[in-house]
């Protein structure tokens, strides 16, 4: 035995106090010594006095930093004394058992028990973690093992009843489920023992229709597939003991159209004929973890050549890879800001150590059988010992990965939220420190960075021959005048409907026609750019359009050497310039009138953080103030504005901003062009007019823009509000205009400005209507008046668009400041919920029955789309902000998470909603990216529908549809139980 495995079992036979070797840091002294004085029951259980001052110091570190374990202590002070005096892997072992053990007389009994196991398994775990008693296997194995038992537990307990019912026979009373026929598989994470504090178990549930014994006239099928909702209920449902666990089986073949449970000949068969390479990579974690054991690993067994091929499979490497595009076009540029970065499937995160192992296993697994192994960090060490990668390689990425998967966990037992994001906000980011056991914030994120460019290096080096596909892609020969016949075979191949028309235009670059290939070292780098260009706009739907799009944008760069080496190194941005080529006419259209906007791709920084508004602001006035007068300001508003949106849409396309951080860059982006052309619409109007002298003003944002959800087709909807004092009536111009009139003109000047037609084109289009009475009031506001038609005149669906208002721009901080006051007062005031309720789902309705639709790609007005989630969003602020004014934000996903936080919206309806409305901005944002028009799923061009795929997260087009139904058929549900039904009214 060696030194260091001696230790480890050691330290496993030890109780945890005396296994501790981490003291994180507390949130906040006071706060612990409140959380220990309601502790003392534990102190009195500790029989060493020596131990007490490193107890107190260990609890209050852990349970300041992390609400949900403090509220697991609190509620049971006796468990929490027996977890901290036993060893804590002897006390997993044993709940494990407990919980495969269970005999329950009814449902509601076993979900009730195993709920309460699994909090005690996640407080014993999250403890022993933490305090560094235990390592990472057994943190991951014993949430798995638990998470096995319990399904056990489950499928015993429907197994039984089934028996009761005379439906079934078991071979073994004791143990039913063994030659059922009915077995669970464990994909992902789970199948390799590697469940994470918040996972989702992915599951796929199968049958024997003929090894099972059934009876009484039953079929398998029928009895199955109800089982299984049962077995999801069981597991999944959140009561008031909380939940086991979240159950995804969306892995199953085809989810959209096979029934929840499959059966084995049937599955065999998609396998065989339908099966993807996705489903490949997946199968390769799979175990049998519940239920006929025997009869999953005869499965498994049998699938086998399905997942392992014989020969060398790189064809199929590219298929798997491309499903969450972990080569990012930000290889090698650029600081990863760790504010916001998602570990998991973020740059040099978890998922990148995962695909590093996965792809060498799907690439020799057929042949080398040592490489079929489920866990991430065995694979590594097979990986080394069979000298595919150097042993180096293997410490750094498993060092990373446990770094990582710690990080990962300690953000999720914060809140027990199933998330992998670092928060942006640094006091969160500072919790996960410490119970990182850092007392620095900054060297915990200098060693996170470092975790994060190690594991990117090493992917990187793994595909960095990726852009040699020459010798796959057959000739490729573009010298003198005449078409090289096999050139012409290779295009016609590759999907270009008239290759002699392309080879000619590809010919024509190399006669140095254009500045960007008049030297011959750019003709060079393009010649070794060719093979994997070509590619690229081949992959688009239409490739000889996107040819011609690229022809285009080469033609007006004025160099191109530093662009195409930039290119060869970084094959996924040139496959994104392809996209944008073919995919995204917005962003095409503005690469090809404005090339030098790539020169912020070169910038490292690009690939870093989100722009900030100050960024924003510097950028606009540099342009502005170059502006010769008037018009010419509008123009050069109008280029700065394209040319961001194309960068932002960029970031997004390339995985360096996620949607709500997308749509926070647009209205930030859109509050500076606001905010920086009035001044120059004030000075326009004094020409004529002059000035107010002491008059107030602000710019209100409604809608998208104040919700800071903005896409790239947003409207603007805003308000102009105003004061001035009673003595001043009229400007001091020439041609002087009374006060309200002023602030008409400026208003109409500012429209005018923000969406007239100039030769630059467009810049938003701008709507008023949601000012006081609408276009029959004034199209500026006076505050007074507005104040007075909240206060009497207002409806409900007012209140309801003010809940997303806020001031971008003021004359001063003290005129907006007043309007929020006016605003939170206005919102805070008690209604009644019944009424208000009433009149939210009324609304609904006539929105539904006006321009609804059953189109699941129509996200905004489907049943269970945006809007019900937006009017869930609004009801609760109205009828809320009375009691806790905390609950009120303009962003609709940030007053979900106050009304879950305050209470007002329940866990399970939270987890419902919150990826809902992740999805629908995701998948919006690009769509408005890409598109001009409405998205049609039919004619949807194919790297559109590629995109959609990556921003959902899903394996396939036919999944993202299918998940995207289930989403809104939540939705609306929990709209329907939040609010009230949607009736529509007769005839």
């Amino acid at each position: 035995m060696t030194g260091e495995k001696a230790d480890v079992q050691a330290r496993d036979e030890r109780p945890l106090l005396e296994a501790l070797t981490v003291e994180p840091a507390p949130a906040d002294a006071d706060a612990g010594e409140a959380i220990l004085s309601d502790l003392t029951p534990v102190f009195e259980n500790i029989a060493d006095p020596e131990l007490e001052p490193r107890t107190r110091a260990f609890l209050s570190g852990a349970l300041t930093n992390a609400p949900y374990l403090r509220d697991l202590a609190c509620s049971d002070p006796e468990r929490l004394a027996t977890i901290l005096t036993t060893p804590p892997q002897q006390r997993a072992a044993r709940l494990i058992e407990d919980a495969r053990a269970l005999e329950a007389e009814d449902e509601a009994a076993l979900m009730r028990a195993l709920r309460n196991l699994k909090k005690d398994l996640a407080l014993t775990l999250a403890l022993a973690d933490i305090g560094g008693a235990i390592d990472l296997d057994a943190v991951t194995g014993g949430l798995s093992r638990f998470a096995d038992a319990a399904l056990t537990a489950a499928i015993r307990f429907c197994l039984r009843d089934m028996e009761r019912r005379g439906r079934f026979v078991p071979q073994d009373a004791a143990r039913p489920e063994e030659g059922s026929g009915f077995v669970i598989l464990a994909m992902g994470k789970y199948g390799a023992f590697e469940l994470n504090y918040s996972s989702d178990i992915d599951l796929i549930v199968l049958y024997d229709p003929d090894a099972a014994p059934m009876d009484g006239g039953a079929e398998a099928q029928v009895e199955f597939v109800r089982m299984t909702k049962r077995l999801v209920k069981i597991m999944g449902d959140r009561t008031g003991d909380g939940y086991v666990f979240r159950t995804d089986l969306r892995l199953r073949p085809d989810p959209g159209a096979t029934p929840l449970a499959m059966s084995i000949p049937g599955a065999l068969v998609y396998y065989e004929s339908l099966g993807q390479n996705w489903e490949r990579a997946a199968l390769i974690k799979a175990r049998a973890c519940a239920g006929d054991i025997g009869c999953g690993n005869a499965f498994l067994k049998e699938i086998s050549p399905f997942i392992w091929r014989k020969y060398l499979d790189y064809a199929s490497i590219a298929d798997v890879h491309s499903i969450k595009r972990q080569i990012h076009v930000h290889k090698g540029h650029g600081e990863i800001a760790v504010a916001g970065h998602n570990v998991k499937l973020g740059r040099g995160g978890i998922r990148e150590v995962e695909f590093f192992a996965q792809t060498q296993q799907l690439i020799a697994g057929g042949r080398i059988t040592e490489l079929r192994g489920r866990r991430t960090l065995d694979t590594l060490d097979t990986l080394a010992e069979l000298d595919w990668i150097a042993p180096e390689a293997r410490d750094e990425l498993a060092a990373a990965y446990v770094f990582l998967r710690k990080v990962e966990h300690r953000i999720q037992m914060v809140n027990d939220e199933q998330t992998h994001i670092l928060p942006a906000d640094e006091g969160a980011r500072a919790r996960v420190s410490r119970l990182m056991g850092y007392d620095d914030l900054t060297a915990f994120e200098d060693d996170l960075r470092t975790r994060f460019k190690t594991v990117q290096r090493h992917y990187s080096a793994l595909f960095e021959n990726e852009p040699e596909l020459a010798s796959d892609l057959g000739n490729l020969v573009f010298t003198g005048d005449d078409d090289d016949p096999e050139t012409l075979e290779t295009l016609s191949g590759l999907g270009y409907e008239r290759p002699k028309e392309a080879a000619k235009i590809i010919r024509a670059w190399h006669f140095g026609r254009y500045p960007a290939v008049r030297s011959s070292k750019a003709r060079e780098r393009l010649t070794e750019l060719h093979p994997v260009l070509i590619s690229a706009l081949a992959s688009t739907d239409n490739a000889d359009k996107a040819l011609l799009s690229f022809d285009g944008f080469l033609s007006k760069l004025p160099a191109g050497v530093q662009l195409f080496s930039l290119l060869r190194s970084n094959p996924e941005l040139l496959r994104l310039l392809a996209t944008v080529m073919g995919a995204a006419p917005r962003l095409a259209e503005v690469v090809s009138k404005r090339v030098h906007v790539l020169d912020a791709v070169l910038d490292p920084a690009f690939f870093g953080a989100m722009p900030t508004s100050e960024e924003f602001r510097t950028g606009l006035a540099r342009t502005l103030d170059l502006a010769r007068f008037y018009e010419d300001a509008l123009d050069r508003a109008r280029i700065f504005a394209q040319e961001q949106q194309f960068l932002i849409g960029l970031r997004l396309l390339s995985d360096t901003l996620t949607a709500h951080q997308v749509g926070e860059a647009l209205a930030r982006l859109a509050e500076t062009i606001v905010a920086g052309l009035l001044p120059h619409v004030i000075g326009h109007v004094a020409e004529n007019h002059g000035k107010l002298a002491n008059g107030a003003w602000a710019v209100l944002a409604m809608g998208k823009l104040g919700g800071r959800e903005m896409t790239a087709s947003s409207d603007l909807d805003l308000i102009l509000l105003y004061d001035h004092p009673d003595e001043t009536a009229q400007t001091d111009g020439p041609r002087p205009l009374a006060v309200s009139q002023y602030f008409i003109r400026l208003t109409q000047r500012l429209v005018s400005a923000l969406s007239a037609p100039t030769a630059e084109g467009l810049l938003y289009e701008v709507d008023f209507r949601l000012r006081p009475s609408g276009n029959a009031g004034p199209l500026a506001t006076r505050l007074a008046s507005f104040e007075t038609y909240q206060a009497k005149e207002a409806w409900t669906w007012e209140y309801m668009a003010l809940t997303r208002a806020r001031v971008i721009v003021s004359s001063s901080d003290a005129f907006a400041e007043r309007i929020h006051g006016l605003i939170c007062e206005t919102l805070a005031r008690p209604r009644d919920a019944a009424k208000v309720a009433q009149e939210v789902a009324s609304m609904r309705a006539r929105i539904e029955a006006e321009k609804g639709t059953s189109d699941v790609w129509d996200m905004k007005q489907v049943a269970g789309g945006l809007v019900d989630i937006e009017f869930i969003a609004q009801y609760l602020q109205l009828v809320h902000a009375h009691d806790d004014a905390g609950v009120l934000s303009q962003t609709t996903e940030s007053a979900l998470e106050n009304a879950a936080r305050a209470g007002f919206l329940s866990p399970g309806d939270a987890e419902t909603l919150m990826p809902a409305i992740r999805l629908y901005h995701a998948l919006t944002q690009v769509q408005r990216l890409t598109l001009d028009g409405p998205f049609k799923a039919e004619t949807a061009p194919k790297g559109v529908r590629e995109l959609l795929v990556h921003a959902g997260e899903s394996p396939d087009f036919k999944h993202l549809e299918h998940r995207l139904k289930e989403c809104q058929d939540a939705v609306r549900a929990t709209f329907e139980r939040i609010v009230g039904p949607v009736t529509k009214a007769a005839g």
